[in-house]
């Protein structure tokens, strides 16, 4: 325990009615790697949960706590808050975040572990038969799709948690002062090689997903404003694409004026032009928003997370 091979954190937020199932599954799966050589050691982070999720996992710590560890949050940071927080007080050498909702199992924790041993120090998976809506399915590969183009980092499939990293590479992490941050995406641009693999997905165990349409939404500005100034770029261009149009039809409009003379018909034409313009500047003082609350966020220098309490047996 006080020097592991393998480090596990996972992020448990109301997950009362899935941890027993969650904790008959883990603990097989990560023995049987211990029995190959692989010491472990499994970190919950109990991320403000409103259930008795923290009571279970204070229960599971004193059945096993040769290899539990549970840090409780104060309150909810979000997902990405509590791994972070996991992976502070994590001592292992190589690093496996993985949710608590079972939909990777966690006997795949064993095929990320193989690769890593292959040399790489960041490897991630692909869900090989997704069991997530027809919706939430061509969503996810549309903002992929969008991300990737927009910000350079090559993820397959970047809304799966199950995911492995070296130390150096969460040393990195850690060195990061960011409020808000998406952590497979920072992952990737320390790694030096890269690599990923398909792992199982199953249906979610017990409980219902955390993640609403809003919340997908705003976790994918966040990762595009966060890695890239791109948005910004292009709104910048397509600005002044908008402001020759403008200038041109604006010629236009008074040499007709010189030519033919006043003419009425045309007035709700210039209208729908006039909501176009003013909803395109509203986008772009959005997009502006997004950039300058990021900022705001992180000059306030207030802690990411508030930590009630850290369960873990004494050497």
């Amino acid at each position: 325990m006080s020097c592991p091979a393998i480090s596990v954190v996972i992020p448990v937020y109301n997950e009362e009615a899935g941890l027993p199932a969650l904790f008959a599954r883990l603990y097989p799966a990560l023995d049987a790697l211990c029995e190959a050589g692989e010491a472990y050691e499994i970190i919950f982070v109990n991320d403000g949960s409103r259930d008795r999720s923290a009571a279970l996992l204070r229960e599971q710590f004193a059945r096993r706590p040769d290899v539990t560890r549970a840090i409780l949050l104060a309150a909810n940071a979000g997902q990405h808050m509590a791994i972070m927080a996991g992976f502070e007080h994590a001592r292992g050498e190589i690093i496996v975040t993985l949710d608590a909702d079972l939909q990777n199992p966690p006997e795949e924790i064993g095929k990320l572990v193989a690769k890593m041993r292959e040399g790489h120090d960041y490897v991630g998976s692909i869900r090989k038969k997704r069991q997530d809506s027809l919706f939430r399915t061509w969503a996810s590969k549309a903002m992929n799709r969008l991300r990737e183009k927009i910000t350079r980092i090559h993820i397959a499939d970047q809304g799966n948690m199950l995911r492995a990293y070296s130390r150096g590479v969460v040393d990195a992490i850690n060195s990061c002062q960011e409020v808000a941050t998406f952590i497979p995406a920072l992952a990737y641009t320390f790694a030096r090689h890269p690599a990923e693999v398909v792992v199982e997905h199953e249906e979610r165990a017990a409980g219902e997903s955390k993640y609403s349409l809003y919340s997908l939404i705003r976790l994918n500005f966040d990762l595009m404003t966060g890695f890239s100034l791109v948005p910004l770029q292009w709104f910048s261009m397509l600005g002044m694409l908008v402001a020759l149009g403008s200038g041109t039809l604006f010629v236009l409009l008074i040499v007709r004026r010189l030519i033919v003379g006043p003419e009425a018909e045309g007035l709700f034409t210039l209208f729908a032009l006039m909501f176009f313009l003013i909803g395109l500047a509203l986008f772009g003082i959005g997009l502006l928003g997004e950039y300058i609350g990021r900022i705001y966020q992180q000059v306030r220098h207030r802690p990411r997370y508030l930590i009630e309490a850290v369960l873990e047996r004494k050497e």
